[in-house]
C-alpha cells in the first residue's frame, strides 16, 4: 500500500547530478542520459523532488517544442514511485511553463506515466512511431491558459 509523503521541489544543483544518475536506471547504462542530466542541471531546466531530505526524482522543462513548454523528463526513483513525487514534479513544471500549452510524451509501454498524465488532465495529442523499436511514443498536451 503506497502512501503520500511530504515532497518539496527545488531547482537542481550541480551537487545533485551524481544522485540523479545513481537512481535513474537508464543513466546507469547510457552515457547520453548521464550527459542529458548534467546538461539540464547546468542549464537550469532541471528540478528535483525531495522527501525526508533525499532527492527522489527529477523533471526537466524546456521551451523548444514548436515554441511550447515540453516536459522532457519526469523520473522518480524506482523505490519511491506512486507516492506523489511524479504528480508534484508535473505540477511544478506546469507552474514554470511560459507558454499556454504544455506538452510531454511517454512510451506506449509506460502505463504508470500514462495514468499520471490522465489524472493530471493531459490529453493524447499524437503518436510518433520509430523512435523506440516496437514501442511508439505517445504525445500528450495540457492547455494551461488561453493564449
Amino acid at each position: 500500500m503506497s502512501h503520500q509523503i511530504m515532497i518539496t521541489i527545488r531547482p537542481a544543483a550541480e551537487a545533485d547530478v551524481e544522485t540523479l544518475r545513481s537512481f535513474d536506471l537508464v543513466a546507469l547504462r547510457d552515457d547520453a542520459r548521464r550527459e542529458f542530466i548534467a546538461r539540464s542541471v547546468a542549464a537550469g531546466t532541471c528540478h528535483v523532488a525531495e522527501a525526508d531530505g533525499d532527492v527522489i526524482g527529477y523533471g526537466v522543462l524546456s521551451h523548444a517544442f514548436y515554441g511550447h513548454g515540453f516536459v522532457e523528463m519526469l523520473y522518480v526513483h524506482p523505490g519511491r514511485r506512486r507516492r506523489g513525487a511524479g504528480a508534484a514534479l508535473l505540477l511544478h513544471m506546469e507552474s514554470l511553463c511560459r507558454s499556454p500549452k504544455l506538452f510531454t510524451s511517454t512510451n506506449l509501454s509506460n502505463l504508470p506515466m500514462q495514468s499520471l498524465l490522465n489524472k493530471a488532465g493531459y490529453a493524447l495529442s499524437g503518436v510518433i512511431h520509430n523512435l523506440d523499436e516496437a514501442d511508439p511514443e505517445l504525445v500528450y498536451f495540457k492547455r494551461l491558459r488561453q493564449a
